[in-house]
């Protein structure tokens, strides 16, 4: 009998307000909350409450025979704390359940193990905490940001305690090898690795609603006789998909929810499938083969690299300014700057300055809540400037060590990466009024 991994991310960002040049030093609120409540509470209601019935009614009706996974970020959990309670209340009816697994993941959905190995680890434990205390399970699975991974996260999510890793099947790291089997770690072959099927993931994810696809429509017919069409002995099929895929990105008119509860119905009912969580598979699987990835993978954009993220002018100096002060950070106590500093490490950030107009033009210019890369990297370092400030007279008041700069890892492939230009300046600069695009900041790729 074959295995399907079923899991989905949830993350969500404290947005940014428009935050001019005059602000810095003057006022050091920098969110949108009328656009962070909107989205949040519009989410629950069109996605997650929905979709979590739905769930819960296949592990009434299945028991022990359907099983799911989720990461969930730790600002996604504030949010839902803050503006849609009703969303951790239905999650822990799931987790009350024991057929769903929470994994652990970065608080802040951040870039920290490319960045900062300190605050990699201090944001896990953060999660991995935030998660036991809402719903009662300790995170014994890891899935980083954007599922990037590398040899080198390898080493430190081990490092971690964790024995299993999700990432992504990317085909330039495969070449002729499947992604349906349980592979390991090439440098740490202790830690085991579950890898996405994109072409599979993405048929629901993105394709589902289109009515120029050739397999318009999908049907969960259909869709259990491609899952049939693999190869037998390939072992696990791995679903990696955002959870906002069911009423965000997909309304619920296209059938979405339908198809949630009939694809798993009848691959259960065909007896030739059973759903395993992310560490069940690990403990029933054995590794095939080491997988080496010396340059980190994501699941983002054609590439599967980092290059949605880091690369460019813009994005490098940001990320430089802002792990520039993860030493203080480290020891501060203050809760205003560790929440900040939380939130503004966010990768959606740096996602909204990425410069990659080719391949991935559309997805980018869509999901960005700014009408350029420059009006988000103007705004976020007029934020990162006054935070920068308070950072800095909290170090001076404590004696702490002053700012040092961060090396940051290079790009993988150099012509992908559009440079802005001269080097932007890490001085505070002015910002032009940003347009609200209210309709287009909420929704998000899977991989942002």
């Amino acid at each position: 009998m074959k295995s399907l991994c079923l899991y989905f991310q949830i993350h969500q960002p404290f947005r940014l307000r428009t935050y001019r040049f005059f602000d810095i030093g003057a006022d050091h609120y920098y969110y949108d909350d009328y656009t962070n409540r909107h989205i949040a509470k519009r989410i629950a209601n069109h996605c997650y409450l929905p979709a979590n019935q739905v769930l819960l009614n296949l592990i009434k009706e299945y028991g022990s025979s359907f099983k799911v996974s989720f990461s969930i970020s730790g600002t996604a959990l504030e949010q839902f704390q803050k503006y849609a309670p009703e969303v951790i209340t239905s999650f822990a009816k799931l987790a009350k359940t024991g057929n769903v697994e929470f994994l652990a993941e970065t608080y802040s959905h951040s870039l920290a193990s490319v960045v900062d190995q300190g605050e990699f680890k201090r944001q896990v434990t953060d999660h991995v905490n935030a998660i036991e205390s809402l719903f009662g399970v300790k995170p014994v699975t890891f899935r980083n940001t954007e599922l990037i991974y590398s040899n080198d996260i390898a080493g430190q999510v081990l490092d971690m305690g964790f024995q299993t890793m999700l990432t992504e099947g990317a085909k330039h790291v495969l070449g002729w090898k499947s992604p349906n089997y349980l592979y390991c770690s090439a440098s740490h072959d202790r830690l085991k690795l579950l890898l996405r099927n994109y072409q599979l993931s993405d048929d629901i994810a993105f394709r589902f609603s289109q009515r120029d696809w050739s397999d318009w429509p999908l049907t969960a017919e259909k869709y259990i006789g491609w899952l049939n069409a693999v190869e037998k002995k390939q072992e696990i099929v791995n679903l990696f998909m955002d959870y906002e895929t069911f009423g965000e990105h997909q309304k619920a008119d296209t059938g979405i929810f339908e198809f949630l509860y009939a694809f798993p119905s009848k691959l259960i009912q065909s007896g030739k499938w059973k759903l395993l969580t992310p560490s069940e598979a690990a403990k029933e699987l054995q590794p095939v083969a080491g997988l080496n990835v010396p340059d980190a993978i994501s699941w983002a954009d054609e590439e599967r690299d980092l290059t949605a993220w880091i690369g460019n002018d813009l994005q490098d100096d940001a990320i430089e300014n802002l792990y520039s002060v993860s030493h203080i950070m480290a020891e501060c106590n203050d809760p205003d700057l560790r929440t900040d500093w939380h939130y503004l490490q966010a990768s959606d950030h740096f996602y909204y300055m990425c410069t990659k107009w080719f391949s991935d033009g559309a997805v980018h210019h869509y999901f960005n809540p700014y009408n350029t890369p420059y009006e988000a990297f103007l705004n976020y370092m007029n934020v990162l400037s006054d935070f920068l400030i308070r950072v800095k007279d909290y170090a001076a008041n404590k004696g702490l060590n002053a700012i040092k700069p961060k090396e940051l890892p290079k790009a993988k492939d150099d012509k992908k990466v559009v440079s802005v230009g001269k080097k932007t300046k890490s001085a505070p600069v002015k910002v032009a009024k940003t347009k609200k695009t209210e309709n287009k900041k909420e929704v998000k790729k899977s991989g942002n």
